[in-house]
C-alpha cells in the first residue's frame, strides 16, 4: 500500500469516527460521557495512547483536566496548567491556535506537571473547543513517540472539537430548562399550597406566582440571547411564549377578588394585545384583532385557552405570511342557542398551508392535547386562507 492510498484510508476513518461520534453526542445527554467518548475515540483514530478534554476555569484561570483516555488513575480531575503560553494546551486555549510540540524534551520553555514524564509524553496536538463568549477549553492528544501532525490531523481534532462544543452549548441549554422546570415546579407547590390558606389567596398567589413566571421568562430569554443554534432558539423562544401566556392570566387576575372562575373573553383580548404587541417587533405588518363577548369559564379553562390562542396566533405569524403582510383574527363567543357551548376562532387570511391537526409540529400538538383536556372539538379550514374552530364546554368548564 503507498502512502497517498493509506492517507485516503486514514481520512476515510477518521471522516467515519467523526460521523459516528457526532450522532453519539446529539443522543447523549450526560456531558461528561460525550467528553469521555470524544478522548477515546480521538486516541483511536489518531494512534496514540493518551488524550484529554481540558476545560477552562476562568477564576483560576487554569485548564482542568474533565475527561481522558489512557491515563493513570489521578490524573482526571486535576488541573493541568495555566491558560497561558506556559503549556501547550495553555498557548492553544491562549491564542485560539492549534498548538503542535513534536518533541516536548526538547522545549524547555513548557511548565509541565509530573504525570506527562511518568506517562513518558513525547509529542501532543491541542486544539480549542469554542463555546458561547470565552472557549470551553482545549483537545489534546499525547503521544509517548515523537510524532509529526499535517493539517488533516488539525482538521480531524478541529471538527472533534467543534461537535464537543456544541455537546457543551446542549447540555447548557439542558440544565438550563431544568433549573427552569425546578422554579415551575415550587411555583406549582408554592400555589397549591396557598390554596389551602384562604386568608392569604388574593394577595399571595397571584402575586407570588406571577413574579416566579415572569423570573422564569426572562431566564429563558437571557439564554435566548446567549443562543447561536437556530433550533435551540426556536425551543426556547416557545418555551418562553406559553411562560409569558401563562404569566398573563396572573396579570389579569391582579386586583380581582380571587375566584375559580374569571372572563375569558376579556383575557383574551388583553393577550392578543400582548401578542401583537411582541410580534411586532419581527418588523413586519401582520395585524392582530380580537372581538370577544363575556364568557365566565373556570381559571385551569382560561390557562389551556390562552395557550391555544398563543400557539395558533403564533403559528400563524411564523408561517401564514411569507410576504409579511396580513391579518390574524381572534373571535370568542357563545354558541347561538346553547349557552353551555363556547366557541373560540382564529383565522389568517395567507395563502394557507397543509398541516395534519393531528401532528406535532407547530406546536399543533399542544392545541390537540389541551382541546382533549378541555373535552372540546377542534375543526380546521384551510381554503381560503386557515381557520381554526374550538369548540369548549362552558358548564364543564366552570363546574
Amino acid at each position: 500500500m503507498d502512502d497517498s492510498e493509506a492517507t485516503v484510508r486514514k481520512l476515510r476513518r477518521q471522516q467515519a469516527a467523526l460521523a459516528g461520534f457526532g450522532s453519539f453526542a446529539l443522543r447523549q445527554s450526560d456531558l461528561l460521557k460525550v467528553l469521555t467518548e470524544a478522548a477515546e475515540v480521538c486516541a483511536h483514530c489518531m494512534d496514540v495512547p493518551f488524550s484529554k478534554v481540558c476545560r477552562y476555569r476562568p477564576d483560576e484561570n487554569d485548564l482542568l483536566v474533565e475527561a481522558g483516555y489512557g491515563w493513570k488513575n489521578g490524573v482526571i480531575g486535576n488541573v493541568v496548567s495555566r491558560a497561558d503560553a506556559s503549556s501547550p494546551q495553555g498557548r492553544a486555549f491562549s491564542t485560539g491556535r492549534p498548538s503542535i510540540c513534536r518533541d516536548l524534551r526538547a522545549d524547555g520553555e513548557f511548565v509541565l506537571p509530573g504525570f506527562y514524564a511518568e506517562h513518558g509524553v513525547i509529542s501532543t496536538v491541542d486544539v480549542i473547543i469554542k463555546g458561547n463568549g470565552e472557549p470551553f477549553g482545549v483537545l489534546e492528544i499525547d503521544n509517548d513517540h515523537q510524532s509529526d501532525y499535517d493539517q488533516h490531523d488539525i482538521d480531524f481534532l478541529t471538527g472533534f472539537a467543534n461537535v464537543i462544543a456544541e455537546a457543551v452549548a446542549t447540555s447548557a441549554r439542558t440544565d438550563l430548562l431544568r433549573s427552569t422546570l425546578a422554579v415551575m415546579t415550587t411555583a406549582v407547590d408554592e400555589k397549591d399550597r396557598l390554596l389551602d390558606q384562604k386568608n392569604v389567596l388574593a394577595e399571595e398567589l397571584q402575586h407570588r406566582v406571577r413574579n416566579n413566571l415572569q423570573l422564569i421568562y426572562g431566564m429563558l430569554y437571557k439564554q435566548l440571547y446567549d443562543t447561536q443554534d437556530v433550533d435551540g432558539r426556536r425551543g426556547l423562544k416557545a418555551i418562553a411564549r406559553r411562560v409569558s401566556t401563562l404569566a398573563q392570566v396572573y396579570d389579569h387576575l391582579l386586583g380581582s377578588e380571587m375566584t375559580r372562575t374569571t372572563d375569558f373573553g376579556a383575557y383574551v383580548t388583553s393577550l392578543c394585545v400582548s401578542l401583537g404587541e411582541i410580534q411586532a417587533t419581527t418588523g413586519g405588518s401582520i395585524a392582530l384583532t380580537c372581538e370577544s363577548e363575556t364568557i365566565l369559564i373556570d381559571l385551569d379553562a382560561v390557562t389551556a385557552l390562552g395557550l391555544i390562542v398563543t400557539e395558533l396566533a403564533a403559528n400563524s405569524f411564523d408561517h401564514a405570511y411569507p410576504g409579511g403582510r396580513g391579518t390574524i383574527a381572534v373571535a370568542v363567543h357563545e354558541v347561538p342557542g346553547d349557552p353551555e357551548t363556547g366557541i373560540l376562532t382564529v383565522r389568517d387570511d395567507g395563502p394557507g398551508f397543509t398541516v395534519d391537526p393531528e401532528g406535532r409540529r407547530h406546536g399543533l400538538g399542544l392545541v390537540r392535547r389541551l382541546v382533549e383536556q378541555l373535552g372540546g372539538s377542534v375543526t380546521v379550514d384551510f381554503t381560503p386562507g386557515t381557520l381554526w374552530t374550538i369548540r369548549f364546554p362552558i358548564r364543564s368548564a366552570a363546574a
